[in-house]
């Protein structure tokens, strides 16, 4: 959501970080040593000792605290940067927006519909703003796939699919029910945010499964859901960690062309030129032939291999940047909590009903 309020001077927003596991140090860390100039990293959290330590050699100036709230109080931090367990999400973010401060809160905003509402009541009474980190959607591919689509040379776009695929025995807490784990809210937040840009229509129709394939938990690792808008365009997304041999992660089906990337790093186009009209067929009922289909179509495909590049530089990490420029500069943050509250909606309709709910304690 956009910011509330202006905040003057261009002295770096302070950031106090709440979890310093893979998220919190091993990439939101990361990502702001290049940003120095706009962000500062004051303080951490974690409750184990060894996450504290490592964190204290890397950032030494930086406070380092056990719990949250030890963090949320600290009056050096303008920006609760939350990024611990999924399972903690929704009560570390409503004590953090209790606190009056801005906060940026790592994906999936929680575990279930219901909470993802609490939340967004929550921020429309807090005085500080609240910004979400569903930072793919700033993917060069996917971006840049969105550019394609928009210049119309595909035609009319009716089916898209999406795949994240591997193949792992993993045996983290991401794969156990009770600490929140499973695909589904793992790689699923952001892969339904695509969906649902792609979409570019309210859901009417939901269908899905969900399995569990190859990881040694009790949480999904194999989903299978597919988006119909009103439009009546399709988005079929896949993301499993059971599947050996990987699908293209894109693949766009037009009225006039398709395109593929398999890799990320290249796009498959074949599509006919958008400025020539084809010429009128009728079809008949007549016999065909044998071993005919009809009269001959002679189609003239432009056929193409381009790298990725976008019009715009992206990257994931660049979230940041426009995180600075809303809370500095009252640029509107891209990503709404309307958006991210609609994903949990489809998370949490995609696991009603199956084996893979988390029984409440």
């Amino acid at each position: 959501m956009a910011a509330k309020r202006g905040k003057a001077g261009k002295d770096p927003i302070k950031v106090g970080i709440i979890g310093l596991g893979r998220a919190g140090f091993g990439m939101h860390c990361k990502e702001l040593e290049p940003r120095q100039k706009s962000f500062s990293i004051v303080a951490g959290c974690d409750p184990l000792a060894s996450k504290r330590k490592r964190f204290a050699a890397q950032v030494p100036k930086a406070a380092c605290y056990r719990t949250a709230a030890e963090l949320i109080a600290d009056p050096e931090v303008d920006l609760i940067d939350i990024a611990n367990r999924n399972r903690d999400h929704v009560v570390t973010v409503l004590q953090a927006l209790a606190s009056g401060k801005d906060v940026f809160l790592e994906k999936p905003i929680c575990e279930t519909y219901e909470e993802a509402c609490r939340i967004r009541r929550a921020a429309t009474k807090a005085k500080g703003s609240l910004y979400i980190r569903h930072n793919r959607r700033f993917e060069a591919t996917f971006v840049h796939i969105q550019e394609l689509i928009a210049r119309g040379i595909l035609g009319d776009v009716y089916e898209i699919k999406l795949a994240r695929h591997s193949y792992s025995r993993r045996d983290d807490w991401q794969t156990i029910k009770s600490c929140g784990g499973g695909q589904l809210t793992n790689w699923g937040p952001h892969i339904i945010d695509h969906a649902l840009r792609f979409l570019e229509s309210p859901v009417k129709e939901i269908w899905s499964d969900l399995k569990r394939i190859a990881a040694v938990g009790d949480a999904e690792d194999h989903l299978k859901v597919i988006l119909k808008g009103r439009n009546n365009r399709i988005v079929d997304l896949e993301i499993s960690g059971g599947v050996a041999i990987s699908s293209p992660v894109y693949a766009v089906y037009g009225t006039r062309g398709s395109l593929v990337s398999q890799d990320e790093q290249t796009i498959t186009l074949r599509y006919l030129d958008p400025r020539k009209k084809l010429p009128a067929r009728k079809a008949s009922k007549g016999d065909p032939g044998s071993g005919g289909f009809g009269a001959p179509d002679v189609l003239k495909w432009i056929e193409k291999e381009i790298p990725v590049k976008p019009k715009r530089k992206t990257d994931p990490a660049c979230i940041w940047d426009h995180l600075y420029a809303a809370m500095r500069e009252d640029t509107p943050f891209p990503i709404t909590l309307d958006q991210a509250v609609e994903v949990m909606r489809i998370v949490s309709e995609v696991k009603k009903g199956t084996p893979f709910v988390k029984r409440r304690s």
